[in-house]
């Protein structure tokens, strides 16, 4: 077993027939042909400015309240960095990203996991730690197609908490990558458009609908934020990537992204649902919720130590993250497997060598 190419569901990134490389050499040109002295100069740490303008207009805010970052990992870094000091209260979802995790923890915050369920964060229970005197300085959300478990947040819940954020004065820090590659179900609002109370501090990326070596993320918050954060910026770097801001500019204005988006979701689409067949074939014991967007299935698998499991798969040439990866506490019987960078093809092989590791381990 060990001597087949393994396939790994292990990394959220596109593979790269759904990129479209010709758009983005077409983008280059441009470029450089357009604006070759914005391309080429240092800039200044709010970002390119074009691409800053565009980003605002999307999102009808003022161009000052965007922030334009080496990828949104970046972002976050900044606004962890901003908001958080050691021992300030943070609330994350559980399971939650795995780096933000680590990135809170290495701040010396104090991090209240909540519950995940598969209409998002349990509100509840959030209500109830503030009830009880937790004052966080945020809460951080991914409000769709969750990463690690590709669940969304609904709209009663979206709206709940912006009231609390209001309420009990903290951030609500909505870091939202996947927004528009949903391939199934009506998109929702987020919650920053729907934001009176300037709570809300907006993050997404352009690594999902453009790729992710592009490495270009953003910021969308209040005045306040975002010049905080670009003087952090202007320290760390000067500037950010300019030559990869001004592709990604004439990218989004040229029509291209558009175009991309729409293969993205078609080609996650095929991938998801070819994910959700092998498992009722392969592992019919396997719990999961299929998303409707993004990149991402949690899976539970009751009864099975998915350590031993890991081991096990290692051996018949495929590979995930452990669930426990993206909690505190808990995860022992469930996996991520990701979907995105795999064929149709490969993703049905891959499910079939997991369930014959899942054997392995009775025999």
């Amino acid at each position: 077993m060990a001597s087949q190419a393994a396939i790994g569901f292990t990394r959220g990134a596109p593979s790269l027939d759904i990129i479209d490389t010709e758009g983005l050499v077409e983008a280059t040109q441009l470029a450089f042909a357009n604006d070759a002295a914005g391309t080429t100069a240092y800039g200044t740490a709010v970002g390119y400015v074009p691409l800053r303008k565009w980003i605002a207009e999307q999102h009808g805010v003022p161009v000052e309240q965007v922030l334009v970052t080496n990828g949104s990992m970046q972002a976050d870094a900044f606004l962890f960095e901003q908001l958080v000091s050691p021992g300030d209260a943070v609330i994350v979802e559980a399971p939650t990203y795995d780096r933000t995790l680590l990135n809170l923890r290495q701040r010396g915050a104090e991090v209240y996991p909540v519950a995940l369920h598969e209409d998002g964060i349990d509100v509840d229970a959030v209500e109830a730690l503030l009830e009880s005197g937790v004052r966080p300085k945020l809460a951080h959300i991914i409000p769709n197609f969750q990463n690690p478990a590709g669940y969304t947040l609904s709209a009663p819940k979206r709206a709940r908490l912006l009231e609390l954020a209001a309420k009990y004065d903290f951030v609500l820090f909505e870091d939202d990558p996947y927004y528009s590659i949903r391939f199934e179900g009506e998109q929702m609002p987020t919650m920053l458009s729907q934001d009176k109370s300037d709570k809300v501090v907006y993050a997404s990326s352009f690594s999902k609908t453009v790729c992710p070596g592009i490495r270009v993320g953003y910021l969308v918050g209040p005045v306040s934020v975002i010049e905080g954060i670009t003087k952090l910026a202007t320290t760390t770097y000067i500037s950010p990537n300019m030559v990869a801001q001004s592709i990604v500019n004439q990218f989004c204005r040229s029509g291209r992204l558009d175009k991309s988006i729409d293969t993205v979701r078609a080609a996650l689409r095929q991938r998801k649902d070819a994910l959700v067949t092998a498992l009722a074939r392969e592992l019919p014991e396997a719990e999961y919720t299929a998303p409707q967007g993004g990149y991402f299935m949690w899976v539970r698998l009751p009864g099975v130590s998915i350590d031993a499991l890991a081991v096990k798969a290692a051996e018949h040439g495929v590979a995930f993250v452990k669930g426990a990866d993206f909690l505190l506490d808990g995860g022992e019987d469930s996996v991520r497997l990701a979907f995105s960078g795999l064929s149709t093809d490969e993703i049905d092989e891959g499910v079939t060598r997991l369930a014959a590791a899942v054997r392995a381990l009775d025999a």
